[in-house]
């Protein structure tokens, strides 16, 4: 059962936006999209494991689904996009994370 557990997937993808670019410049803060389940503890964990960077704070927010209507010959369909869980962490100043692989 406990592999179970260890096995889910707690960092889907980095969010590479203008703004999280400004903040990985300025502040060394680097944007995830997690799990909704997961905890700033878990995310903090395996960001560290993953890229092996010290980790010093971990902020999460959730962007709420919007609403979506489709117009189709059969009628009108609406419905929702799926809410989504952001983690904002920000790294030891002697850490970055190359998402692209380009080094300077």
């Amino acid at each position: 059962m406990k592999d179970l557990i260890h096995r889910k997937q707690i960092i889907i993808k980095p969010l590479i936006t203008e703004k999280n670019t400004v903040l990985q410049e300025n502040l060394n803060q680097y944007a995830f999209e997690v799990a909704m389940d997961a905890n700033k503890i878990e995310i903090k964990k395996e960001i560290e494991k993953k890229y092996n960077v010290r980790v010093l704070k971990v902020k999460t927010l959730i962007r709420k689904g919007k609403s979506k209507t489709q117009f189709t010959r059969r009628g009108r369909f609406s419905g929702y996009t799926t809410d989504r869980k952001k983690a904002i962490v920000t790294l030891h100043k002697d850490d970055k994370i190359d998402f692209l692989g380009t080094t300077e």
